[in-house]
């Protein structure tokens, strides 16, 4: 069988969240797929570190690159030869028209459930296109079973046509020391995306009510600018913070491991999840882990960390991290024990492998 792929959230150099995962699945399937061809759909040249080209694995470059999704990939699938036997997207976005039957992956509906979280222009995308792509698809891969059951409730999808593949983290190789001077002592860790629905205002403003009384306590938020994140700044620099909060930008793959053992614990007060790798990345590294108990987070953490109580207000993030801090040395030990057996649970061995079980008995 040929599949054709769109991996173009895979081809990008700094991966976070879905980027990661989708660049993951490739190369699982890469790797395990001794049995398939693969076409691999992209509108941009493939970057470096993408799998080879083997008689196996072909590369299409389909250009120009605007409205990718909704016209010049269709036209390729209609025309161009050879033409695979199924389409798969890494991504939530399906080709608008296609003659081949379709697989997708929709990592979450966070823009169904807090819409004020997204620019406008962003959030009519995800809702229309990921609407018409999920109705559309023969099958639907997603990470979490919290977010299966909001595609079951919002898109009308059969549960059948819905499998849950698990994202998962890579062991460092190689790592490298912190190179930022400010992040020194003890520090709390937020690692993602600067958007609304990470909540990260409210972390700060309990950040702040916490200082007096841990004036050594630094917060380090790392991770890329997203949107909507000019608020976050004002805030810290009406509070007088600028030398207790530390913001990293994107920090690249060989500094992350460093940067999360080295932290008190992480702190995750999201809305909404998808499911969270930096959680599981902090699990297998033995960081202690204080997250949002809604979505998908419980499902991933059970009860090898500390919750945020709702409605995930600056107050309940406070109580979150003095319950996190009143930890005794045992007790930490037990935690980060238990997370890290947990986190074994997760491989992307694992996902690769359920991935190539659907594709190859999905009938069509």
């Amino acid at each position: 069988m040929k599949i054709g792929l769109d991996a173009n959230e895979a081809n990008v150099t700094n991966r976070v969240g879905s980027n990661q995962f989708a660049y993951q699945v490739l190369c699982q399937l890469y790797k395990q797929d001794k049995k398939n061809s693969y076409l691999i759909f992209l509108k941009d040249k493939p970057v470096k570190d993408l799998p080879p080209v083997t008689d196996r694995w072909q590369y299409r470059l389909l250009r120009p690159g605007f409205f990718w999704t909704q016209w010049r990939l269709p036209l390729s699938l209609y025309l161009d030869r050879p033409r695979p036997d199924i389409f798969f997207t890494l991504g939530h976005y399906a080709p608008r028209f296609s003659p081949l039957p379709t697989i997708i992956s929709i990592m979450d509906l966070a823009y169904l459930k807090f819409p004020q979280t997204y620019l406008k222009k962003d959030l009519q995308k995800l809702k229309n296109w990921t609407k018409y792509s999920a109705k559309k698809a023969s099958h639907i891969f997603t990470i979490s079973q919290h977010s299966k059951k909001d595609i079951i409730k919002h898109y009308g999808v059969s549960q059948n046509k819905i499998t849950v593949i698990y994202p998962a983290v890579n062991q460092p190789k190689g790592s490298s020391k912190i190179t930022d001077k400010q992040i020194k002592g003890d520090y709390l860790l937020y690692l993602g995306t600067l958007q609304p629905r990470k909540n990260l205002v409210n972390l700060v403003k309990a950040f702040a009510s916490l200082t007096p009384k841990n004036p050594q306590l630094k917060l380090v938020i790392a991770g890329k600018k997203g949107w909507l994140y000019q608020s976050l700044f004002t805030l810290v620099k009406q509070l007088k913070l600028e030398k207790k909060v530390i913001f990293t930008g994107f920090v690249p793959p060989h500094s992350i491991h460093q940067l999360i053992k080295k932290a008190q614990a992480l702190i995750l007060p999201s809305l909404y999840e998808g499911f969270g790798i930096p959680v599981l990345q902090a699990m297998s590294f033995s960081t202690l882990i204080l997250v949002s108990q809604n979505s998908s987070l419980p499902e991933i953490v059970a009860d090898t960390g500390i919750y945020i109580k709702p409605p995930f207000g600056s107050q309940e993030i406070e109580q979150g991290i003095i319950e996190v801090l009143a930890l005794t040395q045992k007790q930490k030990k037990h935690l980060v024990n238990q997370a890290q057996q947990r986190a074994k649970q997760f491989t992307w061995r694992k996902t690769g492998q359920k991935i190539l079980e659907v594709i190859n008995e999905l009938t069509f």
